[in-house]
């Protein structure tokens, strides 16, 4: 079992190879590229939880902590390398790129710190840090400058409110729409992304449907009550 165990943590620390091959895109300007090694992390993301429930890796391989090497690993795709995006590619405009980039650096690493994420449910409470996926849909989606910019403060203060964001593999109510929706995101994202964000349009029209569910359905779950 601590083989088996072991290789999950194993499979999680590819993150950090991949974290770096985006790096690289990203100091080369190649943004589609960058952002491809992105959705492949956040595969691998979705994928290593359970896989590290099925092998009960706290018990046969303890002397790693994955929940540690997850953060480290989501904290680099997540936050950091779309942050470095945002400016490098000035995406919504000069010095306000720079400032979004900080903003999202500083209250990521805060939130990723924050012992209070998850909720009994296995939700988040409050934003759970993807700006990955939020800076991908600035790409993808011109929605000028000072709209994304309040967009980025919107999004970073809810971080910080208990307000529920629902995780797609592991919240269950709503589990059998949530997962295809997220599925669907992934897809969607990956064409964008692979047609250097120029379209086809119902892609770009489909990015932004399920970004939007998976952004406010933890929300008006909050405000209806579960029958």
């Amino acid at each position: 079992m601590f083989v088996r165990a072991f290789s999950v943590h194993l499979f999680t620390a590819t993150g950090a190879g991949l974290a770096l091959m985006a790096m690289i895109a990203a100091a080369e300007a190649n943004w589609s590229v960058m952002f491809l090694w992105l959705i492949v992390a956040l595969i691998v993301d979705g994928i290593d939880g359970p896989l590290a429930r099925r092998v009960d890796i706290k018990r046969n391989a303890p002397q790693w902590d994955g929940v540690l090497l997850d953060l480290i690993i989501d904290y680099l795709t997540y936050v950091f390398i779309p942050a470095y995006a945002l400016i490098s590619a000035n995406l919504i405009g000069e010095g306000w790129s720079f400032a979004a980039g900080l903003l999202i650096c500083i209250t990521g690493v805060i939130y990723f710190a924050d012992t209070r994420m998850k909720t009994e449910d296995n939700s988040f409470s409050g934003f759970p840090g993807c700006w990955n996926m939020v800076v991908l849909v600035l790409f993808a989606i011109d929605f000028g400058g000072w709209a994304a910019m309040f967009m980025i403060i919107g999004i970073a203060i809810a971080q910080f409110f208990s307000l529920k964001f629902i995780h797609p593999v592991r919240t269950e109510r709503w589990y059998k729409l949530s997962l295809p929706v997220m599925l669907a995101w992934g897809a969607f994202a990956t064409i964008v992304a692979w047609t250097q964000f120029t379209g086809p349009g119902w892609a770009q029209v489909g990015l932004a449907v399920t970004s939007i569910y998976l952004l406010l359905a933890g929300i008006v779950q909050q405000i209806v009550p579960e029958r």
